[in-house]
C-alpha cells in the first residue's frame, strides 16, 4: 500500500476530539470485553486490518476466548454467543451499514429490552465511533506491525 498522510500528525486537534469520544465510551456501564466485539465485528465488516490487529489483541488481554474471536465474522451461525451479545452483534451490522437498510426497530427494541435506554445510547455510540476510526485508518492506509 502507498503511504498516505498521518491525520493525528496533521490534525492533532481532530485526533484529540476523536480521542475524547474514545475516552467517553470507555468510562461507560459497557463491558470491556462487548466494547471490543463490537470494535472487531465492524472492523471486519469495514476491512480495517489496523483495528482489527488491535481490537483482538485488546479482546484477549482481557480475558476473551480465541474461539469466540475467531467465530465472531460468523456469530449468526455460531452457538458461541448469547442472545444479548448478538442482539448487540446484529446493531452492530445494521448501523456500520447504515445506508443499505437502516437500523430496524426490531433490532433496536431487542437491544433496548437486553440494556435499557442508556446503555443502549452507548452501544450506538461505540458503533459510530469505532466506524469513524474505522475509516480514518482505512482511508490513510494506516497498518499495523507485524508481530516477529
Amino acid at each position: 500500500m502507498d503511504k498516505r498522510i498521518n491525520i493525528k500528525e496533521l490534525e492533532p486537534n481532530a485526533y484529540k476530539a476523536m480521542s475524547g469520544l474514545e475516552q467517553y465510551i470507555r468510562s461507560s456501564k459497557l463491558p470491556p470485553v462487548l466494547r471490543e466485539m463490537i470494535k472487531i465485528r465492524a472492523s471486519q465488516i469495514n476491512g480495517c486490518a489496523y483495528c482489527i490487529d488491535m481490537h483482538t489483541q485488546e479482546a484477549l488481554k482481557l480475558g476473551e476466548n480465541q474461539r469466540r474471536i475467531f467465530a465472531l465474522s460468523a456469530w449468526k451461525e455460531s452457538p458461541l454467543f448469547t442472545e444479548e451479545e448478538r442482539a448487540v452483534l446484529q446493531l452492530t451490522e445494521e448501523v456500520t451499514l447504515i445506508s443499505k437498510d437502516a437500523l430496524s426497530d426490531e433490532t433496536y427494541n431487542k437491544v433496548l429490552k437486553f440494556y435499557g435506554e442508556n446503555e443502549l445510547a452507548q452501544i450506538i455510540m461505540q458503533v459510530i465511533i469505532i466506524n469513524m476510526w474505522n475509516r480514518m485508518a482505512v482511508s490513510t492506509n494506516q497498518v499495523f506491525e507485524p508481530a516477529s
